[in-house]
């Protein structure tokens, strides 16, 4: 069957049918999320012309044996919509999440819409935390660190393709220790944090394709807020605040480390699971 000799529909049943076989969740969606994105249509276009010919056939059929393999929709387009943008995403990023909207909230609600503040994310893969919030605090700038060179070039062609490259600066480094003292409002950090040995126990849409520097957080996965801790201290401003993402079991260390390291008014925030998801605290003021 030639690409001009099958339609919307039919290619779409043909795609959900293989995902379902391979056992994929929401087999639907993702088949009709494919076909939109190969065609450049909307989910609309499909209802409204569901006998059209469909230009990119055997694109969408061999973007359907990715799917069925494993492999994220994301890793297959190139793309995940975050927060209503749409973030490229490469082999040196985590694919951005649902849970990690968790940490942007947390961070809109400490950082005020009224006047300029400084932000820095460190490991920020895509961009997709710092450049979220950036969209939403207009007198906002921020600065991108990634220990990945690959991943700090795609968070800045992130932020010229969304208009925010303007407030923001990517960077290659190692952690923030080369940032200058006192100098931000808000650190902010998705760090890896999974234990070592279970990294070979992820889903396989994580383990097979994620990188797994940014999902390695040592033997207890806590090695990153051990460095993390001393170097945002240093960097923010008096009264200043440190958000980061945490593991669902790891609310109680991490809390208490961040109180160990100075850091005052912590407290852990839950996501949609009621599950420990992000702890923030607050650099003390000036005496």
């Amino acid at each position: 069957m030639t690409n001009a000799s099958i339609g919307r529909r039919a290619l779409l049943r043909e795609g959900t049918a293989a995902l379902t076989r391979a056992g994929v969740e929401n087999a639907a969606s993702e088949a009709r999320f494919l076909l939109c994105d190969v065609e450049g249509i909307g989910a609309g276009d499909i209802v409204l012309a569901p006998e059209a010919g469909v230009a990119n056939a055997q694109r969408y059929r061999d973007w359907i044996a990715r799917r069925a393999s494993g492999e994220p929709a994301s890793r297959i387009t190139g793309f995940r919509n975050f927060r209503g943008l749409d973030f490229a995403v490469g082999p040196s990023t985590l694919d951005p999440r649902l849970d990690s909207e968790v940490l942007v909230e947390t961070v809109l609600d400490i950082v005020p819409g009224d006047r300029p503040v400084r932000l820095v994310d460190v490991g920020t893969g895509t961009g997709c935390l710092i450049l979220s919030v950036l969209a939403e605090r207009p007198q906002a700038m921020g600065v991108g660190i990634d220990l990945s060179a690959d991943a700090a070039g795609l968070a800045w062609q992130n932020a010229r393709r969304l208009g925010l490259a303007g407030r923001f600066l990517a960077v290659a480094g190692n952690w923030i220790s080369s940032c200058p003292r006192s100098a931000f409002d808000c650190v902010i950090s998705n760090p890896p944090y999974i234990r070592r040995d279970l990294i070979a126990e992820l889903d396989a849409t994580v383990r097979d394709h994620d990188p797994h520097l940014a999902l390695d957080g040592g033997p207890d996965g806590l090695d990153c807020y051990r460095a993390l801790l001393p170097q945002a201290l240093a960097v923010l401003k008096p009264g200043g605040w440190l958000a980061v993402e945490i593991g669902y079991d790891q609310g109680p260390s991490v809390q208490a480390m961040m109180r160990t390291a100075g850091f005052e008014r912590t407290r852990v925030i839950c996501d949609l699971a009621d599950m420990d998801r992000v702890i923030v605290g607050r650099k003390k003021d000036l005496d």
